[in-house]
């Protein structure tokens, strides 16, 4: 999938130039209904050739020839969920099969129709799962709806150094630290190496997390609150603890709590974008709330984070269409929420707002 930031850079090279945009659902599996997707495709052509100015007509029909090109391989079902593909007069300009769900949508117009593609970006938002114990750590990469194998990391040494520390004392004439007994340098030297493995592994986390993915921590619980309090401040609000994730777990149990926590964390961070920005725009701080105050903010290139409801995607998807495509255009972030901070955004605010550069 793309990333947002290479969906952006897809947006801006071609916002000025036609483009045919072709979303289909690929979650029929009945065989009963093979190559069903075929004539949704139908569908969704006859609606955009309705749109096709006859001056556009011979560029509409060279960037189709490309699309039916791309979906040749493919024959009673399409893979995965969704799929999506972009094509102008001159090629292809992308197409892939989806983890998500997708429309079945068709657009010929300036520009790539890109505002479906916005929720399928959380998909490739990575998220790692870390199961950590005393002795060992396990990192996972989930992205794109796949789970990746796990990098290994071991507190090495614990059994070598118990072994040095008997012989030594074998070999000594003195007793050390009084008190102090084999367990209990067992235990002080296998905590040493487990906060050195536990060390290494907060150290990756960050750079593998990226700016905006999340974490799942799960194995033993006073591990996992070791492994939580080294994470950077950067992780802060993108991480969560998971007590039931465990070593003994099939990868197709983990893949499951991973989307269910994935889930929780998106929930959570929605609501806590559309809070600060409902606090910041009445406060009259560099936020935007309703539609006439971002459309302004977007016509004046302020816009530094576009926020849309569900709710106005499924109800207005022409409109939030052109509000992507204009944040696309100076580089913002774009997201789009549901469940309750979808709901608090409609309520308050119509379903639109955005983060804004500066105030005017």
């Amino acid at each position: 999938m793309l990333t947002r930031e290479k969906l952006v850079e897809l947006y801006r090279s071609r916002s000025d130039k036609h483009v045919l945009s072709i979303y289909l659902n690929a979650e029929e599996h009945d065989p009963a209904k093979r190559r069903a997707w075929r004539r949704a495709f139908d569908h969704v052509l006859e609606h955009v050739s309705r749109t096709v100015d006859p001056a556009d007509h011979e560029d509409y029909e060279a960037a189709l020839t490309h699309i039916r090109k791309e979906l040749r391989q493919y024959d009673a079902f399409l893979p995965e969920r969704g799929w999506a593909g972009f094509a102008d007069a001159g090629g292809l300009l992308y197409a892939e099969t989806m983890p998500v769900p997708m429309p079945d949508l068709g657009c010929w117009e300036e520009g790539p129709h890109v505002a479906p593609y916005v929720r399928a970006l959380k998909q490739a938002r990575p998220v790692l799962v870390v199961l950590v114990d005393s002795r060992r750590a396990h990192i996972y990469r989930y992205q794109d709806g796949s789970l990746s194998n796990a990098q290994e990391f071991v507190a090495e040494g614990i059994n070598e150094d118990i072994a040095d520390y008997n012989t030594s004392k074998r070999a000594s004439t003195h007793t050390g630290t009084r008190g102090e007994t084999g367990t209990d340098v067992a235990q002080r030297l296998q905590e040493a190496h487990t906060d050195r493995m536990l060390k290494q592994v907060a150290e990756l986390i960050p750079a593998e997390a990226g700016g905006d993915g999340f974490v799942v921590i799960g194995g033993l619980h006073e591990v996992i609150s070791s492994m939580v309090s080294r994470l950077h401040k950067s992780m802060n609000g993108r991480v969560h603890e998971d007590v039931t994730l465990n070593f003994d777990m099939s990868v197709a149990d983990i893949r499951k709590a991973t989307e269910q926590a994935a889930s929780k964390l998106s929930e959570q961070r929605h609501a806590e974008l559309v809070a600060a920005l409902i606090d910041t725009a009445r406060s009259g701080g560099r936020a935007s709330l309703g539609r006439e105050a971002t459309e302004v903010a977007l016509l004046d290139r302020r816009v530094e984070f576009l926020i849309l409801s569900r709710e106005l995607a499924a109800r207005e998807p022409e409109y939030v269409d052109e509000c992507v495509g204009r944040a696309f255009e100076q580089s913002a972030e774009v997201e789009e929420v549901g469940g309750t901070a979808g709901a608090r955004l409609d309520a308050e605010a119509d379903g639109i707002g955005a983060r804004v550069r500066f105030t005017t």
